[in-house]
């Protein structure tokens, strides 16, 4: 959950829809390298009005423009706000017959307005805001996507808060996120898309979310990569703890017990273990239990340079978990979340390039 202030409005230009879309997948989906912190990034025009009129040529699914090595789809990581909104904002306006879309804060008039295009050129849309906490956020979003043929609703009263950051496009792929669709928020703030088109994993996605759609109880299943919330804390105690050598965290929170036991006991066996967060007077007696056990501990202040909103493990540069799970026991217990452990070797190096770069700049936690 976020702690901050609202950024000021940023000023906004207004090109078509289709431009945020056509000829940026490739450009996205290619980009892995880190660019400096405080360069500029994507600023989401206004919201135009949706055309019902199909795309001359659609792009293809995420899954189909990045072909691993094999020429079977590989997972894409996207490092915000290093590369900007245009891969995203691609990925959403790709779908040729559905698209899933959950989202805790949705305040981005580029993301409904292709969402809204989608729907008027016969894509199926379903999305699911969060009530429970970000109601007054989501409601301009809620209305204007009903009144364009977007099937919206609210989430199941069941969860603390609906907390998950994610979307399926044509059941074949989907993308878990770290970042809430909150266009004020972009500029300056660390997160991560990943792209992920395991059958099992996709499957799992969509079925938990049609579930959650129908207001229907579940128990979503694992797929092959998935950690689900609640119940997340067994799925990442088990990745730290499988750890020999070294372990890079960010998060934007830090305060649940086993999350804080499991890292300082890592640290105590010989891994070492990095994390870099904003910091907050919140978490003073984690990061003070943290540093007396070894763990390298970093800051941000404020949003000087960035705010770091990303919630990642990368374990022994192997593997890495992306998703919107925060240490906290609100997040791992009680709000709907996803996330999804990936071994790709471009993936794991992305993210660890792009935490190195971050762990460089940050002053170590004082105290």
């Amino acid at each position: 959950m976020r702690h901050r202030q609202p950024l000021r409005v940023l000023a906004r230009h207004s090109p078509a829809v289709s431009a945020a879309v056509a000829g940026v997948m490739a450009i996205g989906l290619a980009a892995c390298t880190v660019t400096p912190i405080t360069s500029a990034t994507t600023v989401p025009p206004s919201r135009p009005v949706p055309s019902t009129v199909p795309l001359a040529t659609a792009p293809p699914s995420p899954a189909s423009t990045s072909p691993g090595p094999t020429g079977t789809s590989a997972s894409v990581l996207i490092a915000e706000p290093d590369q900007g909104m245009a891969p995203i904002y691609a990925w959403l306006g790709s779908p040729r017959r559905t698209l899933d879309l959950s989202m805790y804060e949705l305040v981005d008039t580029q993301a409904e307005s292709l969402l809204a295009t989608d729907a008027g050129r016969g894509v199926t849309v379903r999305v699911i805001l969060d009530h429970g906490l970000e109601a007054s956020q989501n409601q301009p979003a809620y209305s204007y996507l009903a009144a364009h043929g977007v099937q919206v609703r609210w989430a199941p009263p069941s969860f603390r808060a609906f907390h998950i950051k994610a979307f399926c496009v044509d059941n074949s792929v989907c993308s878990v996120m770290t970042l809430n669709l909150t266009s004020r928020y972009y500029v300056n703030t660390r997160d991560f898309a990943v792209t992920d088109s395991n059958p099992a994993d996709v499957a799992s996605v969509e079925a938990t979310f049609t579930a959650d759609f129908d207001g229907t109880p579940t128990t979503p299943p694992t797929g092959t990569d998935l950690i689900w919330s609640p119940g997340s804390s067994v799925g990442l105690t088990s990745l730290i703890g499988s750890a020999t050598s070294e372990l890079l965290v960010y998060n934007e929170e830090m305060s649940d017990p086993a999350m804080v036991a499991s890292l300082a006991a890592a640290s105590r066996r010989g891994v070492v273990v990095k994390v870099v967060m904003t910091d907050q007077s919140s978490w003073k007696p984690e990061f003070s239990t943290l540093t007396a056990a070894g763990v390298q501990v970093r800051v941000f202040h404020g949003e000087t340079p960035i705010y770091i909103h990303a919630k990642m493990i990368v374990a022994d540069r192997r593997e890495a978990f992306i998703g919107s799970e925060n240490f906290s026991r609100a997040s791992l217990d009680t709000n709907r979340e996803l996330g999804v452990t990936l071994s790709d070797p471009a993936v794991v190096s992305a993210a660890v390039s792009t935490f190195a770069a971050d762990f460089a700049t940050a002053p170590p936690w004082a105290g």
